[in-house]
């Protein structure tokens, strides 16, 4: 897998984890739906914020991944691999409803900026995800991890940014999807465990070419 393969599946894996319904989502149109957009979009900032803490702290992990030796950082990704296999499960194997977007009381867009950060930061299944996956995307062989860590962070908040911008400006629109509409946030979450799936197929695959060279 070189590395323009790596950022594809990286980028589709992303879309699949940000996609479906779950806090962030809900912090960002409840606030829209409460305070306006601009209360939406501020959401939308301390969200990304988090995202590129998130990323930092996966840099540092893969720095120091890569200093163990070659065989144990090869089974890091095998069981990075196992664990995405088990969340692209587990999206499947869900039907993810949604009974309702309650509202947020109202605060300062700052307040709302920073309690987006601290929420973010504080979801034990982003540090878990960042563990197990940026180790399949961030490589030596790739360049700098720093560099690398720069492009993954800009994809996250990019991707952030689309998605959740979208959802703050259609707030209401979005807001009568997820509720009134269960099939689709059905979908949504099955569509995602199926990317995470073949994504922990592929890498899996080449977990094992790479033990098997070694």
């Amino acid at each position: 897998m070189d590395y323009g393969q790596a950022l594809g599946i990286y980028t589709v894996l992303l879309f699949g984890i940000i996609v479906v319904p779950g806090m962030d989502m809900f912090f960002v149109i409840a606030n829209a739906l409460t305070a306006g957009r601009r209360a939406g979009l501020a959401a939308v900032g301390g969200i990304m914020v988090g995202g590129v803490i998130h990323t930092l702290f996966g840099a540092l992990a893969v720095g120091v991944l890569t200093k163990l030796p070659p065989m144990i950082f090869q089974g890091m990704i095998l069981v990075g691999a196992a664990y995405m296999a088990f969340i692209g499960y587990s999206l499947l194997s869900s039907t993810i409803r949604v009974d309702g977007v309650g509202l947020a009381a109202r605060r300062s867009q700052s307040a709302i900026f920073w309690q987006g950060t601290i929420t973010c930061l504080l979801n034990p299944k982003a540090y878990l995800f960042v563990l197990a996956v940026y180790p399949q995307y961030m490589r030596p062989a790739f360049g700098p991890i720093w560099s690398q860590a720069l492009v993954l962070g800009s994809l996250t908040v990019a991707m952030q940014a689309l998605i959740y911008r979208s959802m703050a400006l259609g707030a209401g629109r979005a807001r009568d999807s997820l509720t009134g509409h269960p099939q689709v946030t059905i979908w949504i979450g099955r569509t995602a465990g199926l990317l995470f799936v073949v994504a922990a197929l592929f890498t899996a695959l080449h977990g094992m070419s790479l033990q098997a060279n070694a």
